[in-house]
C-alpha cells in the first residue's frame, strides 16, 4: 500500500525537504541538516509537521469509563483543558503505545502514535462493548504542527484571540485561527517548551507559512530523533513494544494501581515485584563519537547484558549517548559495561536520564 501523505506533503517538497517512509506516512526526514535543525529548536524555534500522528475523539456519556478502562494513568482526576500522558497495556502489561489524553469541557480526545492508529482504533472498537460512547478518527481531515524551542512564544504571538502564554505545561484550549476552530497544547517531544496546533486540514499550509514568516524553521524527523534522544522520550516500536512493560520501560509513573481496574493492571503490579530479575531501560554514555546503533548488543564482562533501542551522536551534548534495555545488575548508574558497535567493542557508562534537560 501507497504511504499516506499530509496536507503538507506538498509544502515540504517545495522546500526542498528529504522525504521518506515513516509509520506508513511520507514525511520530512530533513531540511537544511539534522545538526542545524536540532540547533534551532535548542537556540530559537522550529517547527514540525506531526499530522501523521493518529487524533481520535471520544463523545458520549462513557467516554472516560472506556478511557479508564484502557489507559494506565488515571484520568478521572483530570480537568477542562488539562492532557495527560499514559499508556495502553494488553492484559500481559505489554505496550500497545503510548498516548496522550486531551480532556475538554464536552469531550474526550486522544493522541496516538501514527504507526499505531489502526491498531489502537480496533483496540478502542473492541474494548467498548455496551460501552455508549462514539470514537472518531480525524486524522485524515486534519493537521497538526508543532513548534518547538525557547522563542517559539514570541513566534505564535497573537496567532489566536486566546493567549496561549497562558496555558501551563500538558495543557490545552479550544481557540481559531483565522476563523477557523483549532486546538493549541502546550506539550512536545523534543525537551524544549513547545506548541502542538491541531487544525481542519485545508489551513494547513496557511498555518505553516505564517509560522514560517514569523521566524520558525522547518525541520524533519531526523532532528526530532536526536531531540527526543538527548531528552530519553521513549520512541514506540524502539524502547516501547508489546514485550515490554511500562515498569521496565521507567514509566511506572505513569501507571495509577489506585485508579481500580484497567487492562493490564494485574500483570504490571507483577511486573514491578519483579523488577530485581526483568530487563530494564536504561541511558548510555559511550566513549569517541561512534553512534551505537538500534540492536547493538550492550556487555558486561565480555557477557552480554542487553541490546541498544536508539543511539546518535548528539549535536547539544557533543557526545554519543543511548538507551537500551540491561539486566537489572548492569543498570546501576556508573555501571561500566561494553557496546558492539559494528564488531568494535566501546567503552560505555549507564548515566541518569534524562541526557539534557531544559533550564526552567
Amino acid at each position: 500500500m501507497d504511504p499516506l501523505r499530509t496536507p503538507l506533503f506538498d509544502w515540504h517538497v517545495a522546500r526542498k525537504a528529504r522525504m521518506v517512509p515513516f509509520g506508513g506516512w511520507e514525511m520530512p526526514v530533513q531540511y537544511s541538516g539534522i545538526i542545524h535543525e536540532h540547533q534551532i529548536v535548542r537556540n530559537a524555534a522550529g517547527m514540525f509537521d506531526i499530522s501523521h500522528m493518529a487524533r481520535f475523539d471520544l463523545n458520549g456519556p462513557d467516554a472516560l469509563t472506556l478511557i479508564q478502562k484502557v489507559f494506565t494513568n488515571d484520568a478521572a482526576k483530570m480537568k477542562a483543558g488539562q492532557v495527560k500522558y499514559g499508556l495502553v497495556c494488553k492484559e500481559n502489561g505489554g505496550i500497545l503505545d503510548d498516548i496522550l489524553v486531551y480532556r475538554f469541557a464536552d469531550h474526550w480526545a486522544m493522541v496516538v502514535n501514527a504507526s499505531n492508529r489502526e491498531k489502537i482504533f480496533a483496540w478502542l472498537a473492541a474494548q467498548k462493548g455496551s460501552l455508549d460512547t462514539t470514537v472518531t478518527d480525524h486524522t485524515l481531515e486534519s493537521a497538526m504542527i508543532a513548534v518547538q524551542g525557547p522563542t517559539m512564544l514570541t513566534v505564535c504571538h497573537e496567532m489566536f484571540p486566546d493567549d496561549p502564554s497562558a496555558l501551563k505545561y500538558y495543557h490545552a484550549m479550544e481557540t481559531t485561527y483565522r476563523g477557523w476552530p483549532c486546538v493549541v497544547s502546550r506539550t512536545g517531544y523534543t525537551g524544549e517548551d513547545g506548541l502542538e496546533i491541531s487544525i481542519e486540514k485545508t489551513q494547513a499550509v496557511a498555518l505553516a507559512d505564517d509560522l514560517l514568516d514569523r521566524g520558525a524553521v522547518p525541520c524533519g524527523l531526523g532532528a526530532r530523533d536526536t531531540l527526543r534522544l538527548e531528552a530519553a522520550m521513549p520512541l514506540y516500536g524502539h524502547e516501547l513494544n508489546e514485550t515490554i512493560t511500562p515498569i521496565q520501560a521507567g514509566l511506572g509513573w505513569a501507571v495509577k494501581f489506585d485508579k481500580g481496574e484497567f487492562i493490564g493492571r494485574e500483570a504490571l503490579e507483577e511486573s514491578e515485584g519483579l523488577m530485581g530479575v526483568q530487563m530494564r531501560r536504561v541511558g548510555l554514555e559511550l566513549e569517541g563519537k561512534r553512534a551505537a546503533r538500534e540492536h547493538s548488543t550492550i556487555l558486561a564482562g565480555g557477557i552480554p547484558m542487553g541490546v541498544v533501542t536508539s543511539g546518535s551522536y548528539v549535536p547539544t551534548l557533543e557526545k554519543s549517548i543511548a538507551m537500551g534495555y540491561v539486566a537489572p545488575r548492569a543498570a546501576f548508574p556508573g555501571s561500566e559495561l561494553m557496546v558492539d558497535i559494528r564488531g568494535t567493542p566501546t567503552p560505555a557508562k549507564v548515566v541518569p536520564m534524562p541526557f539534557y534537560k531544559r533550564a526552567k
